[in-house]
């Protein structure tokens, strides 16, 4: 099973500001980590090729130092890691940013599962997952609490407030899952330090 994980560097504090002539968020100046719930859908990535085996890309949209973002995703494990990077991105929405993750998908040769994160911490939109599912024309299932893969489709819980609802798509299919899906992992030093040292991201 082939898996592509977007995941997104967001800035390490809540406290940031806001430029009201651009609509953005002001960056500048504030150290970035990996999105803690596109860690979820990492873990579950993860957790899925320990079952049935295939390949996990880890593919993010963003500066150069959101290569971070990847390489802590390759400590953890991932195969592949692909940073899209141009300075006509800066100040993307999230339409913009689905588009051009859309794009990249369509050049990965295959996949049967596309994870994202429920949403990033910064915008807290959770449109992008989504949205790149209308984009590249896949079923979408959200908010998922609990995955399972059979041989041609998937199923997972979504946790709602009048119970949990069972939803079942043919894949390839889009998920997008709830930090109360898992407890990501957290690697070992030589983990990191290869992931640095030895490790690409393309």
């Amino acid at each position: 099973m082939d898996i592509v994980v977007c995941i997104k560097q967001v800035p390490e504090t809540t406290d940031i500001g806001w430029d009201p002539k651009t609509g953005t968020l002001i960056r500048e100046g504030v150290g970035g980590i990996l999105n803690p719930n596109d860690k979820n859908a990492l873990e579950a990535a993860l957790q899925l090729r320990e079952q049935h085996g295939g390949l996990i890309t880890a593919l993010s949209m963003g500066p150069p130092q959101a290569e971070d973002a990847l390489r802590e995703a390759l400590s953890m494990g991932v195969d592949k890691a692909i940073l899209l990077n141009d300075r006509l991105f800066a100040g993307s929405d999230t339409l913009s940013t689905s588009y051009a993750l859309s794009l990249a998908i369509k050049k990965i040769p295959s996949f049967d599962l596309i994870l994202c994160g429920k949403e990033s911490w910064d915008a807290m939109t959770a449109q992008v997952g989504p949205q790149l599912s209308e984009l590249l024309n896949l079923p979408q299932l959200t908010y998922a609490t609990v995955i399972t893969v059979n041989r041609n489709s998937v199923k997972i819980k979504q946790k709602r407030e009048d119970g949990v609802r069972i939803l079942e798509a043919s894949v390839p299919a889009l998920i997008t899952v709830e930090k109360e899906i898992n407890q990501p992992r957290i690697p070992p030093m030589d983990s990191i330090m290869e992931a640095y040292r030895d490790k690409e991201v393309q």
